[in-house]
């Protein structure tokens, strides 16, 4: 029987380091999940793909991809919206140094942004799962959400986080918050970066980075890259003040997780009464 084991060991050699050889290691998987919801108009669309271009020219991001224990990661970029509206803008890229960094950078710019209608951070997040592994082997594995509104559309965000976490993948965020009245005068959230906080962002070492709005965008992103590739957290990150008497929080001051599809459904109820 012994012998019998190690001739198929033998045998399965081959396999495995085909295997290993199909999927370079590589110290992190990143995929970038980018809102481009009915809320994103097409100037801010525009900073948000010229942030990520950017940041993947920075220096100090190229920096950080190289100080990992590899020094290269691979990154993928989707863009999202409703529950049926995600697109892989760039399959994965190996990024080790500032060649590799610059070139990614420059097929992102080429690609026109994609425009969709309502916000499904839950669909974004399980389009992104069976990406990962697929062609490289990261030490890590991070969805980073980045984006102006709540779930909205599409099944609740909070199983789809844990579904992902689960799969031993983190996600991070970058909540941008928006003042502006939303397209169709959908009402928006407000306390974004504590909806983020307590429904978006997940497993080990998870933090979060908000930008004040999109023209800050570029700055929030080169951080959260930095970190992210890093493997470090904020020291600190910015949190609004919950308001329990409001009705989107509980006792405790944490919001409520479907904020997002109950101001939905107290838009329709508004522009279905009659005047």
């Amino acid at each position: 029987m012994r012998a019998i084991a190690l001739i198929l060991a033998l045998l399965m050699l081959p396999a495995v380091a085909a295997v290993a050889a199909e999927r370079p290691p590589v110290d992190l998987e990143l995929v970038l999940a980018v809102d481009v919801s009915g809320s994103v108009d097409i100037e801010e669309a525009r900073l948000q793909r010229e942030g990520y271009v950017a940041a993947f020219r920075d220096p100090e991001v190229v920096h950080a991809i190289r100080s990992g224990m590899v020094g290269r990661i691979a990154v993928l970029y989707l863009e999202w919206a409703s529950a049926h509206e995600n697109r892989v803008v760039l399959d994965w890229q190996l990024v080790s140094d500032s060649a590799s960094a610059a070139a990614f950078a420059d097929r992102l710019a080429a690609q026109p942004p994609m425009r969709g209608r309502r916000t499904s951070i839950a669909a974004a997040i399980d389009f992104a799962l069976p990406f990962f592994g697929s062609a490289y082997e990261g030490s890590r594995r991070v969805i980073d959400v980045s984006g102006d509104g709540p779930n909205n559309d599409g099944p609740p965000v909070v199983p789809a986080r844990d579904r992902a976490v689960a799969a031993g993948i983190v996600i991070n965020g970058l909540p941008i918050l928006n003042e502006r009245q939303f397209a169709w005068g959908l009402p928006n959230l407000k306390e974004l970066d504590l909806y983020y906080r307590d429904c978006v962002i997940g497993g080990p070492g998870a933090f979060f980075i908000v930008a004040e709005d999109f023209r800050s965008f570029a700055a929030a992103v080169k951080r959260k890259l930095v970190l992210e590739i890093a493997d470090r957290r904020p020291a600190t990150q910015h949190a609004q003040i919950a308001y329990p008497e409001r009705p989107m929080f509980d006792a405790e001051g944490r919001i409520d997780c479907l904020a997002g599809e109950k101001l939905l459904e107290m838009y329709r109820r508004r522009i279905e009464a009659p005047n």
